[in-house]
């Protein structure tokens, strides 16, 4: 019998570290035109859900592949093909895909990761790769289309809060800043640091001058309340002791008066512990859920030329909230 052990020739460490071999491209015969999800891990998204809906509702023989890599340079490969109409982009690619690209818009030249590819073409006909970030616009158009606009108007020279240091902090950031124009910009993590390098980003990128770190308990009892606050960190308990500073630097906030605060966390259950804290003062809180479709309604838009109002809105909701309840029913 064979043995199972390596030989000589390969050893364990030569074994765990043999880069990861791209997965099977999916089948386009079929199709007119594809788009693809690319990032790693990607198994549970909806993102073929939300577009393929889209595509059926049109009458489009469109459809969204999801390509799970880590690594690039297959995506780039998919992305010359000429069925390629678009791709979404999550980790590790959201950066790492830039210098590939011919072109960004302002949206993603300013948060520095595009969750968007698209195409055009130059005056000499070359077919163009563009990047944008449609993150910031689905953060806007949570608040907006989910607050009544005497609210909405409201926040305009308030001051506006972020709590998270990763990926959608500065997609965050943007939309506060640039969209809802907060005046000031709280930042509330349990790592200063990951706040600090968001803090010297976006101050390089033009809209940083007003961003402050909240580093105590006593810093955010003298401050006055945000207006709206975006929540973008996973549901855990807080167990060291900058997560229990943190969680009361958030109470305290969420204490002062009441406004609007979208919760990114929406899985498993939207219901979370920040979530729930909110509520119980009185915020207004939206499901991250709500960013996640206008998001990638604004990739369809970009994608297809056609407006957010030429598409289908409400059904897109009405498929992805059922989706989310039937996985949610399950757990």
């Amino acid at each position: 019998m064979a043995s199972l052990a390596p030989t000589n020739s390969t050893s364990e460490a030569s074994m765990t570290t043999a880069p990861p071999q791209p997965p099977p491209i999916p089948s386009t015969d079929h199709l007119e035109r594809v788009s693809y999800l690319f990032g790693y891990p990607i198994a549970h998204s909806l993102s073929p859900l939300l577009h393929g809906t889209i595509y059926e509702s049109l009458s489009l023989n469109y459809a969204q592949h999801l390509y799970p890599s880590q690594t690039l340079e297959p995506c780039l490969e998919l992305m010359r093909t000429p069925k390629f109409f678009g791709a979404s982009v999550t980790m590790p690619f959201k950066v790492a895909v830039i210098p590939h690209l011919d072109m960004l818009t302002p949206e993603g030249e300013a948060i520095g990761a595009v969750n968007t590819v698209f195409l055009r073409n130059s005056p000499s006909g070359k077919r163009l790769l563009c990047g944008t970030n449609t993150d910031c616009i689905g953060i806007r158009e949570a608040v907006l289309q989910n607050t009544p606009k005497e609210i909405s108007a409201t926040m305009k020279g308030k001051p506006g809060m972020v709590i998270g240091g990763g990926g959608t902090c500065r997609a965050a950031v943007y939309a506060l800043v640039q969209f809802l124009e907060c005046s000031e910009i709280y930042l509330v993590n349990r790592d200063r640091s990951e706040c600090e390098q968001v803090i010297s980003e976006c101050v390089s990128k033009g809209f940083g001058s007003n961003l402050r770190y909240i580093s105590s308990l006593a810093e955010a009892q003298s401050l006055a309340a945000p207006a709206v606050i975006i929540s973008a960190i996973p549901d855990f308990p807080p167990k060291t002791a900058a997560e229990i500073e943190t969680r009361a630097i958030i109470t305290e906030f969420l204490g002062k008066q009441a406004g609007v605060i979208l919760e990114m966390c929406y899985h498993p259950s939207p219901d979370t512990a920040v979530a729930r804290i909110a509520r119980d003062s009185k915020w207004q809180v939206i499901e991250g859920t709500e960013a996640m479709i206008w998001q990638g309604l604004e990739q369809d838009k970009v994608w297809l030329r056609r407006r957010v109002s030429a598409l289908p809105v409400e059904k897109v909701k009405s498929i992805v909230r059922a989706k989310l309840e039937a996985g949610r029913a399950r757990l």
